[in-house]
């Protein structure tokens, strides 16, 4: 095997954003001794002991700058999601400074996903950093999870 071959693991991780903040979901079940370090050039680094007292880290080149004193991490039983504050607000191309594709662990959180101007302008305060329900009823299905009108057409 070659010496760049790791035989280290990558959790998976889900991201999304709004005008102000990035949404990191890192798929990690039973995890203990996270730590979350967030540097103002946009560094993210992330390290835990996943329930196998198997060992994860990885760090991030973030797109844009950042907040460190402002970012958020919340455990949850299944994952961490981590709030990352930008310094300036407006929408990222991307999530990473680098323009290669992302590592095949970096993956778009569907369910947290809104485009630029789709976002509620309500002024949400991490009132969606939850992982009760993903559906804070701000969006629009516009039917494309279920379909009530086939119901009726039926009748």
């Amino acid at each position: 095997m070659s010496n760049f071959a790791k035989k280290r693991s990558h959790p998976e991780v889900l991201w999304a954003q709004r005008a102000d903040k990035v949404y990191l979901t890192i798929a990690l079940t039973n995890a203990k001794d996270i730590a979350v370090k967030c540097e103002p050039h946009g560094s993210f680094n992330f390290s835990a002991v996943g329930s196998n007292d198997e060992s994860f880290d990885f760090s991030l080149e973030l797109y844009g700058k950042i907040l460190p004193e402002s970012c958020k991490t919340q455990m949850g039983l299944r994952n961490i999601l981590c709030t990352v504050q930008k310094e300036e607000k407006g929408w990222w191309k991307r999530l990473l400074k680098s323009e290669e594709k992302p590592a095949p662990y970096i993956k778009v959180d569907w369910n947290r996903w809104c485009d630029e101007d789709e976002e509620p302008d309500n002024g949400t305060d991490d009132d969606d950093l939850k992982y009760t329900n993903d559906d804070d009823g701000s969006g629009s299905d516009d039917g494309m999870l279920y379909l009530p009108d086939l119901e009726k057409a039926r009748k």
